[in-house]
């Protein structure tokens, strides 16, 4: 900083050169992620609400939990349509990733359901798996096949795993993507212009450009690693979920790994009353972990 103030034009190059932030900035690495419960049978699709409250699934058991700001463990909702990927809508509604029968459904403050899509032009879906809602209200869902147990059928009805789009107001989601192999993890800019999307079954993260129309365009390949859940700080950070948690800053490079002891980690979001806790779903047992970054809102 002194020699910029002493030089002008370094300092004229100072103001141009993009911040670089470490894995340190991040957070304290003498730190390690804080094991909160390891009572279910896996967690996933953690979403946080206006409060800084985090909402996550227990799929097998087909439970939706609560983990407050003050760090009470509670039971949301029972019978919970197989619950997977979530996100809170500008309304307070939980938009739910309903793998049970396929649908993708709202769930109000006092646990009111109303399903906002069953099928695709009369088929069913594959299984909605993650999902993340635009500023004005529309959704952006992955469609992942993955075989359940509790399933009658062993087939998807579906020709391809896609990235659907459904408007506000809509009940007949959009096509956007048909050619990735496995589409997973999803999660948009807090500006909606930008779209990233995890191919975990290629091994690869996807940027889209998000049109007016809500629409896709401009595809790119971001990453050359695939992930489970994804989700973005306030310096525009992408972290990945899987084996453990991997960082990537906005132009796609490596800056740092949070390792996390369990076979898998599913998902992540920030929460906490000034959303800069990590809260981390990984196979059986949740954890969090402080930072000095915040989750985009």
């Amino acid at each position: 900083m002194r020699i910029c103030k002493r030089l002008p034009v370094l300092a004229l190059l100072c103001f141009f050169i993009p911040k670089v932030y470490s894995q340190t900035a991040l957070y304290d690495t003498l730190n390690k992620p804080q094991l909160v419960s390891r009572q279910f049978k896996f967690t996933e699709g953690p979403a946080v609400d206006r409060k800084g409250n985090v909402f996550f699934t227990d799929q097998p058991d087909n439970k939706i939990w609560e983990y407050s700001v003050d760090g009470r463990l509670s039971v949301f909702m029972d019978n919970a349509g197989r619950a997977n990927g979530m996100y809170f809508d500008k309304r307070g509604n939980l938009i739910v990733c309903a793998d049970e029968h396929d649908q993708l459904w709202s769930v109000s403050p006092d646990k009111k359901v109303k399903v906002l899509v069953k099928d695709f032009k009369g088929l069913l879906l594959n299984g909605p798996n993650d999902l993340w809602v635009h500023p004005n209200g529309s959704i952006y869902m992955t469609d992942p096949y993955y075989q359940r147990p509790w399933w009658s059928r062993t087939k998807p009805d579906l020709p391809n795993q896609k990235i659907f789009f459904l408007p506000k107001g809509a009940t007949q989601p959009v096509d956007l993507d048909s050619t990735l192999k496995r589409p997973n993890g999803i999660v948009g800019t807090p500006d909606g212009k930008t779209l990233y999307v995890a191919d975990i079954g290629d091994g690869k993260i996807y940027k889209y450009a998000i049109l007016a129309n809500g629409r896709l365009a401009d595809k790119k390949l971001h990453i050359n690693q695939g992930a489970d859940g994804i989700t973005l700080d306030e310096r525009g950070n992408l972290y990945l979920a899987g084996k453990g948690i991997t960082i990537f800053n906005p132009s796609g490079t490596q800056i740092g790994h949070i390792d996390i002891p369990e076979p898998w980690t599913a998902n992540l979001c920030f929460g906490g009353k000034n959303r800069d806790v990590l809260f981390i779903t990984a196979s059986t047992a949740i954890y969090t972990l402080k930072m000095n970054v915040k989750g985009i809102e």
